[in-house]
């Protein structure tokens, strides 16, 4: 792939154009936005103003600025996720949700889980980002409604449903040879709808550890979808499958050579979801879900492939007791089957689990509740009850506070009790206890700020132990306690949004801050879109953080800033250009965890043009 020579001076032109719409005229548009619906705090459609817990949204407008963004980059967005990828496209990617373990948030598709039982994690360096509405970030314990991970929240991936017949096809190259192609079509006619996607990307990648003779880590990726379905009043189906495959290569030090080796792995993930909603009555909706999720990694130049399949069946049913009161029961099994394949110490699980879950909710215009209990029947840790209790109350229309109070449990992870040297057979299930209380303000018709406060206790973490060779253990406790603030404004075409996060991880014992939490994070936008031109640019801040147990390593603080934008001259055509890093910086986001000290490095630098023809 050849697209061009210099990328300084691509990098130059995609300046030129987002300075060239910065000042070209545009109409004003009104400031009255649509009401935000969001469904992962109670599994059913409310209001966001009315939840009574924090929840931040990843909104489409900012999913489609750039189709090559990856999901960590979407995330990065948000104050409360630290987000550590060990390098760029492709490497592996995981975030700590309001200063809770990488595995303490659950990741969700259309409420699929995404979370692999082998490492606690969903694929987040492999998701694709091609057909997502908005992502919605509910903080906070979710186990009542989730289960297992749901510590320190749950990030859900909303995907589009067609409401009109359309095709599209979008392309997007950039520097280090790196594109993504989309194509894709719409059916919706009275009631019935039908949605295929396929997409390509490829980039050479960039070095992802800082030593002298770092070469690049290419990715590439592939996957296809489709959603058919029906919906009335009364009844609604529909029938999902997507697939997404490809090879990311990657580098790592071996302690045999004793030099860096490029690695390549091979990874498919599938997920295939039927779902049915009947509503006998105006008070009365069933819903029923199955669900299939696979997610396969295989290490090409050495014998090592996991594994993981996971198959859910779920039924729901909400009662409307009266204009303000309803009742939603539900029931939950999955069955798990994990397998590592190594030249050493191969392992296989199949678990099953079946959770129970009733949750009550309490609706007028001044007060909004929310109570639920769980109980989990875990195959190999047997019973587990959570709780939750929540409410949002309103001063005024425009003035609400809110407090929230939950348990959670999340199980060892099967690399947790198996894998490798540090693993331990006899772990037992991490357990919390999270508080919270927030306000949320409405200062004038185009500026809203809010702050919340939250503390969590965690009980038995599962951390490495320096007494016992850093084999993992649960630690007696660990306690975060922190804060965010938001303030949001926006007039017309013109909108600004700045969070600040700060939080406080601590091992209980021995006092030391809980590794890859910075203390602080900073997020900045602002910008101008309208139906014919945008611009903005993105702030993130990270301050300084531990880098592991392993040794006394410091991440340093680092920022970064992302520019964006488009010119759509009309419905059927839209022009953009972005920058992703647009000052280049190569920070640091983890020790290598070599004898030479050495970091690995974000990605740097993408700027990259594009354009979208629909019908």
């Amino acid at each position: 792939m050849t697209f061009y020579s210099q990328p300084t001076a691509l990098a130059a032109g995609i300046a030129a154009v987002l300075a060239f719409s910065a000042h070209t005229q545009a109409a004003k548009i009104p400031s009255a936005t649509l009401e935000t619906i969001v469904v992962t705090a109670t599994r059913s459609e409310e209001k966001l103003e009315d939840v009574p817990a924090r929840i931040s949204i990843i909104d489409e407008p900012l999913i489609e600025q750039s189709p090559i963004a990856s999901f960590p980059h979407l995330l990065m967005s948000d104050a409360s996720i630290n987000m550590v990828q060990l390098g760029g496209y492709g490497q592996q990617a995981s975030f700590f949700l309001r200063g809770t373990e990488s595995d303490h948030t659950l990741v969700l598709r259309d409420g699929v889980r995404l979370n692999n039982d082998a490492s606690g994690l969903a694929p987040n360096n492999f998701i694709d980002t091609t057909d997502i509405k908005q992502i919605e970030v509910l903080k906070g314990p979710a186990s009542v409604l989730y289960g297992t991970n749901a510590i320190g929240g749950v990030v859900q991936i909303i995907s589009k449903t067609p409401d009109k017949n359309a095709a599209f096809i979008s392309a997007e190259i950039g520097e280090n040879q790196t594109y993504k192609s989309i194509v894709g079509a719409d059916l919706a006619d009275h009631g019935f709808y039908a949605q295929v996607r396929g997409q390509r990307l490829e980039t050479d990648g960039t070095a992802i550890h800082e030593h002298e003779n770092a070469i690049a880590s290419s990715f590439d990726q592939k996957g296809v979808s489709a959603k058919f379905g029906y919906e009335a009043t009364r009844f609604g189906t529909s029938l999902d499958y997507s697939e997404n495959q490809g090879n990311a290569q990657y580098e790592q030090y071996s302690w045999s050579s004793m030099q860096y080796e490029q690695k390549s792995q091979d990874f498919k993930n599938q997920i295939a979801t039927l779902k049915s909603r009947f509503s006998p009555t105006d008070q009365l909706t069933l819903n029923a879900r199955v669900s299939y999720f696979k997610d396969e990694l295989e290490q090409l130049k050495s014998f090592e492939r996991t594994d993981y399949e996971s198959t859910e069946y779920e039924l729901t049913a909400k009662q409307q007791m009266s204009t303000a009161q309803n009742i939603i029961a539900g029931i939950t099994h999955r069955q798990l089957e994990t397998s590592t394949l190594k030249a050493a110490e191969s392992f296989h699980q199949d678990l099953n689990s079946t959770g129970y879950y009733l949750q009550h909710q309490y609706q007028t215009d001044k007060l909004k509740t929310q109570a639920g209990i769980r109980l989990e029947d875990h195959e190999k840790y047997g019973q587990h009850t959570v709780g939750q209790l929540a409410a949002r109350y309103f001063f005024t229309p425009f003035f609400s506070s809110y407090a929230n109070v939950g348990t959670a449990f999340k199980a060892p992870t099967m690399n947790d009790l198996y894998y490798g040297d540090y693993a331990n057979p006899s772990l037992k299930p991490e357990e919390s206890q999270s508080y919270e209380m927030g306000i949320d303000l409405q200062l004038t018709l185009q500026l809203k700020s809010g702050l919340s406060l939250y503390r969590t206790e965690i009980d038995n973490l599962i951390d490495s132990d320096p007494n016992n060779n850093w084999k993992f253990a649960n630690i007696e406790a660990a306690t975060i306690q922190g804060s965010e603030v938001y303030v949001n404004w926006a007039n017309d075409a013109f909108f600004a949004k700045a969070s600040y996060s700060y939080n406080q991880a601590k091992n209980d014992k021995t006092g030391l801050d809980l590794s890859r939490r910075p203390r602080q994070k900073l997020a900045l936008s602002a910008g101008w879109a309208d139906e014919h031109y945008g611009l903005s640019t993105t702030l993130t801040a990270n301050s300084h953080s531990d880098s592991s147990n392993y040794d006394d390593d410091v991440i340093p603080g680092h920022a970064q800033i992302d520019f964006n934008s488009y010119y759509q001259p009309n419905e059927q055509l839209r022009f953009f250009a972005n920058i992703q890093n647009v000052g280049d910086v190569q920070y640091k986001t983890a020790s290598a965890g070599n004898y030479d000290g050495k970091f690995y490095l974000n990605g740097g630098r993408l700027a990259s043009v594009g354009l979208t023809v629909k019908y």
